[in-house]
């Protein structure tokens, strides 16, 4: 291992001379966002030109791209306290005149409301699910009213650390704790305020899939209905080992001298807490990849020129280093550590009986999807959910040697399975 230590200088993105695109899904990566304009240093390596932004956090005056806005009201929330709360999201398709074809897509971690779209003015990056929504495919914005937002506690425009508290500062280290349920919640005041009273479909995928779950038992419960589900690659129940794998992650952003406690937003480019976010990115983005997948495409193969044995990067370091600096550059580490502490909170049967009576109480049709290469949400997990949804699908499990990711990826697999649930929902209907 490198003995240096992590600096600024070491977690610039590049790609190597003379050696192939080492991002996750080609050149481009749904789940990190597109290319980036970058320069060539005299070292040889390709450099981003520019300092690492303090916050990489959409903000007011910043170009809106397609986000709308829905100013809710205030929420009190599970762990104590109020937050006013503005949520940002996207829409597709049209809302028919029964109101009864709107489908609710939820992002991951580090997603938004971008699901699908070309990059420009307000979306420096393509949708990361462009393969599964839009006109014609699986998800199809011809026939169905798509609505995304970005989730309460994001960075994308909705409320969070980045965004302005009510003196006209940022929350920073003043924002609450917000569990998955005061997610959902904010969700179905954002249904409410677009006259939707049932969904036809919630989806989402790894701490989407942590909403859909709550999504199936808040949402009758606050007067709008969830007639299907679909959840993919998640858990009714965060575990042990995941909360270990965040502890990490925490401890990396916290650690970063810049992080300055959550109160960083008025500091320069260069001297934000993008160490400390890059780092966690980096063991985050290990547990979303295979073991199989990184010892096939890297090995042990040094990177480019370098010489591990004089201070040189292994070839899988340096894509590590390449998609935390990424991360850096399109988000916020104050809103890193709130959603992964959100995401810790998950427990759907949390004053509910456990995670078996809570699931027998899920009426709503239930697919489960799982990813067999998966190690941060095992097949297990899901299989979970599968047996406790009474009625639910049998357990699909997507094959796939890029781990928990496949959602992403294996769209050949998962966007037919997807469809077929979708029509097989209007056939009842009907």
């Amino acid at each position: 291992m490198d003995a240096r230590p992590l600096t600024t200088d070491r977690l610039v993105g590049w790609t190597p001379v003379n050696s192939p695109d080492l991002s996750p899904l080609g050149p481009t990566s749904s789940s990190g966002g597109g290319r980036v304009p970058r320069g060539r240093s005299s070292a040889g390596r390709l450099r981003y030109p520019t300092p690492v932004p303090a916050s990489s956090a959409w903000q007011v005056g910043d170009p809106v791209g397609r986000r709308q806005f829905a100013d809710l009201r205030t929420l009190d929330l599970e762990g104590g306290g109020r937050l006013p709360v503005t949520l940002a999201y996207e829409t597709w398709g049209e809302l028919n005149e029964a109101r009864d074809n709107a489908v609710l897509v939820l992002h991951a971690l580090t997603g938004d409301s971008h699901v699908t779209g070309e990059a420009g003015d307000g979306h420096p990056t393509a949708g990361w699910w462009q393969e599964m929504v839009g006109p014609g495919r699986p998800i199809d914005t011809d026939r169905w009213f798509v609505v995304a937002p970005n989730v309460l506690g994001g960075c994308q425009g909705s409320t969070g650390p980045s965004s302005s508290a009510p003196d006209g500062v940022a929350w920073g280290s003043r924002f609450p704790v917000v569990t998955v349920r005061d997610q959902v919640l904010a969700e179905v005041d954002l249904a409410h305020e677009l006259g939707i009273g049932s969904w036809a479909l919630v989806v989402g995928a790894s701490m989407g899939g942590l909403r859909v779950l709550e999504w199936a038992l808040l949402g009758p419960e606050h007067g709008v209905d969830v007639d299907a589900i679909t959840v993919i690659a998640s858990t009714a129940q965060t575990s042990g080992d995941q909360i270990a794998w965040a502890h990490a992650q925490l401890s990396a952003i916290h650690a970063d001298p810049r992080f300055r406690g959550g109160d960083y937003y008025d500091a320069a480019d260069g001297d934000g807490p993008h160490v400390g976010l890059s780092i966690a990115r980096s063991i985050a983005h290990t547990t979303y990849r295979s073991a199989f997948e990184l010892d096939e495409r890297f090995g042990r193969m040094p990177q480019g020129g370098e010489d591990p044995l004089h201070g040189g990067r292994y070839a899988v370091q340096s894509y590590l280093d390449h998609h935390g600096d990424k991360l850096a550059r399109r988000f916020d580490a104050g809103t890193y550590v709130r959603l992964t502490e959100s995401m810790l909170t998950h427990d759907l049967g949390r004053d509910r009986g456990g995670v078996e009576t809570a699931l027998g109480q899920i009426t709503a049709r239930t697919l489960v999807v799982a990813v067999d290469s998966d190690r941060l949400f095992l097949p297990a997990e899901s299989a979970r959910i599968q047996r406790g949804v009474p009625g639910a699908e049998p357990l699909h499990v997507l094959h796939s040697d890029h781990g928990h990711d496949g959602f992403l990826i294996e769209f050949a697999q998962l966007g037919p399975v997807v469809a077929d649930f979708l029509a097989a929902g209007e056939r009842v209907r009907d």
